[in-house]
């Protein structure tokens, strides 16, 4: 019912702006040509001008009203300093834009048709052309050299300590892979693959890698403050992994893994304080059409410090042990040392920042 009326609202309008269009004609008519003509020349120009002072309004109510509301404070390393680029980009653009449009708009106003004006004719000026071209094309390679900076940043080596994740998109879901105790990916092959028999990733079992390997499924956990390499994949078709929170986002391509990495500055806890919504998640959504089930491949990041990590990691079970229960093995005292030993430096490192 509602799209009945949206359409007859459309018809009527078109039929009033028909009518009215008739009308401005009948009018010209009766009036004279030349007059009706110069009278609908001073018309138009105040609209422009109108329409300049609203346009710019327009933008500013609109900058106001979604400025740091569509994605919120970047929360990598690298996301701050895409946020940098954008904004000088923005600077840029911004002040050229207002410029060339209150000059287009003002110029239509201020040399509107006048029997007393005659055009100047000017065909070429090599001193101009030089200008709006030079300026243009050195700036945007300016933009262009920040932003491959960045780029090879992002996709370049990560830092040693980077903790690993092997991230695989398939239709409709993400799936994440981390190292066991060996730090160590085992190794995989398609043709192993399957669903039914908990081996998403085909991993090979002969590999010893393989055993402590642990696979997740749509939510995946991060170090705060501790980089973090993401080796992309794809199952089926082309995906995309999406990090809006964090500025990042690489293709996931079949037969053809691809890489980046960033910094986590704050705990999914820190965000929800910050962002005063106590139901905030970081998210990985795939940003390539990849199927009719597209809009429900959503996978939830944890940014935790490495005290959750370790005690998360610790109560995971590896693919392998879910599908021969009978190797399944309880965590190592090497492990609960570890956890304790780090719970004792954290805590030691928050009294310290309080005494200072």
């Amino acid at each position: 019912m509602s799209n009945f009326f949206i359409i007859m609202i459309l018809l009527l309008g078109f039929l009033i702006t028909f009518q009215i269009a008739k009308a401005s004609e009948y009018v010209s008519v009766l009036k004279g040509e030349k007059k009706a003509f110069e009278q609908q020349n001073r018309v138009n120009g105040f609209l422009m001008i109108a329409f300049l002072v609203a346009g710019l309004i327009g933008v500013y109510w609109c900058n106001e009203l979604l400025k740091g509301k569509m994605l919120g404070e970047a929360a990598s390393q690298h996301g701050q300093a895409m946020d940098k680029l954008l904004y000088v980009t923005l600077a840029i653009t911004g002040i050229v834009f207002f410029l060339t449009q209150i000059l287009l708009f003002w110029f239509a106003y201020r040399y509107q048709y006048s029997e007393k004006r005659k055009a100047y004719y000017f065909p070429h000026d090599n001193r101009l052309e030089v200008v709006w071209t030079a300026v243009p094309v050195i700036t945007l390679s300016i933009l262009v050299g920040f932003g491959l900076f960045y780029w090879y940043q992002i996709t370049g080596e990560a830092p040693k300590e980077a903790l690993q994740v092997e991230v695989t998109g398939k239709q409709f879901s993400w799936i994440f892979r981390y190292p066991g105790k060996d730090d160590v990916f085992g190794k995989k092959f398609y043709k192993n693959i399957d669903d039914g028999k908990n081996n998403s990733l085909g991993l090979i079992w002969d590999d010893p890698a393989t055993h402590d390997d642990i696979v997740v499924n749509n939510e995946m956990y991060a170090v705060v403050n501790r980089p973090i390499k993401l080796i992309i994949n794809s199952r089926d078709v082309i995906h995309d992994v999406g990090l809006a929170a964090f500025r990042m986002k690489m293709d996931a391509v079949p037969g053809t893994p691809t890489t980046m990495w960033f910094t986590p500055l704050y705990t999914t806890e820190e965000m929800k304080k910050k962002t005063n919504n106590p139901d905030f998640e970081y998210e990985i959504s795939c940003d390539q059409m990849c199927g009719r089930g597209h809009y429900t491949m959503r996978g939830i990041i944890k940014v935790v410090t490495p005290v959750d990590f370790i005690l998360w990691k610790a109560k995971q079970k590896s693919n392998y042990a879910l599908v021969f229960p009978n190797t399944e093995t309880m965590p190592s005292k090497d492990t609960t040392k570890t956890v304790a030993a780090v719970a004792d430096k954290d805590a030691l490192s928050k009294t310290s920042l309080k005494t200072n």
